[in-house]
C-alpha cells in the first residue's frame, strides 16, 4: 500500500509545498500501524526509519525533515542555521533545503507561509501550546507582516471528542474573553473544546486572515488518523512544509 497524505487546500504561493500524512503506507506493526513517523513512542526504530525513508521518496523531499523534540511549549527553532533541532514546538525557515515537520496524534499542526513564499513556518498547537502562545511565537519568528501570511490548520481532535476541565478553559479566557466561543458545557459539567476555532481566533487577532482548515477529527477517523486520546499507545502523523527553489 502506498503512502497516503492530505494536500492542503489553501492560497499559499506555488513555490510552497506542504502535506500532512495519514496512517497508511508504512511498515509499523500494531498499535503503530502503519506509517508511524515518530521515534520514542515505543515503535521499532527500524520501522520508523523505513517509514521516514518512504515518506521522503513519496513526496520528493529535498532533505530529511527536521524532526523537533516537541514539548507542548512555545519555543521556535530557526532552521536557517542548524540542522539539529532540539526542544521546540515550532520552526521557521527561508531556505529551500529545509523541510519543517510537526508530528501529531490529536494536537493540531499549523502550517504558515508568506504571500511571496519567502518564509515558511510550522507549529504544534495542542491546547497547552495554543493557550501559551505558540502561534504568536511562530508568527513573530517569521518576521513578516501577518496580513500577508497564509495559514493551514491540519487534522486534530474535534470538539465532539475533546473534553477538558475548567482549568483549560480558564487559561484561554485569561488571554481573550472571546475564547468562550470555543467551549461548550457537557452533561458532566465539563467542556468540549474546539481547537480549530481557538486557533483561528488566535491567528485572526494577529492579523492573519487567510486561514484554511481541514475538517477531519483524528479521534473519530480511526482508519486514517492516529489519536493518542483514543488509543493511548499511538503512532504520529506529520505535517510538512518546504519551499521549491527557483521561482515565485
Amino acid at each position: 500500500m502506498s503512502i497516503e497524505w492530505l494536500a492542503p487546500e489553501w492560497s499559499a504561493p506555488a513555490r510552497v509545498r506542504a502535506a500532512c500524512t495519514l496512517r497508511s503506507g508504512g511498515v509499523s506493526a500494531a498499535p503503530y500501524a502503519s506509517l508511524n513517523l515518530a521515534a520514542g513512542v515505543g515503535d521499532e526504530p527500524g520501522s520508523v526509519a523505513e517509514n521516514r525513508r518512504r515518506l521522503r521518496a513519496a513526496l520528493g523531499l529535498p532533505a530529511e525533515p527536521l524532526w523537533l523534540h516537541q514539548i507542548h511549549g512555545t519555543g521556535v527553532f530557526d532552521a536557517d542555521g542548524s540542522v539539529a533541532p532540539g526542544r521546540a514546538d515550532a520552526a521557521v525557515t527561508r531556505r529551500d533545503d529545509r523541510v519543517l515537520a510537526i508530528m501529531v496524534a490529536d494536537c493540531m499542526p499549523v502550517l504558515l507561509a508568506s504571500d511571496d513564499g519567502a518564509v515558511i513556518g510550522a507549529a504544534h498547537a495542542g491546547w497547552r501550546g495554543l493557550a501559551s502562545g505558540v502561534l504568536e511565537a511562530a508568527v513573530a519568528a517569521m518576521d513578516a507582516d501577518p496580513r500577508g501570511l497564509h495559514a493551514w490548520l491540519g487534522p486534530a481532535i474535534g470538539p465532539a471528542h475533546f473534553e477538558v476541565g475548567d482549568e483549560v478553559r480558564a487559561q484561554f479566557l485569561a488571554g481573550d474573553a472571546r475564547a468562550e466561543a470555543g467551549f461548550t458545557v457537557n452533561t458532566r459539567g465539563r467542556w468540549q473544546c474546539d481547537l480549530t476555532l481557538l486557533a483561528k481566533q488566535r491567528l485572526s487577532r494577529m492579523g492573519v486572515t487567510r486561514i484554511s482548515a481541514v475538517e477531519r477529527c483524528t479521534y473519530a477517523d480511526a482508519a486514517n488518523c492516529y489519536s493518542y486520546r483514543r488509543d493511548g499507545q499511538s503512532g504520529r502523523m506529520a505535517a510538512l512544509i518546504w519551499r521549491r527553489g527557483g521561482g515565485p
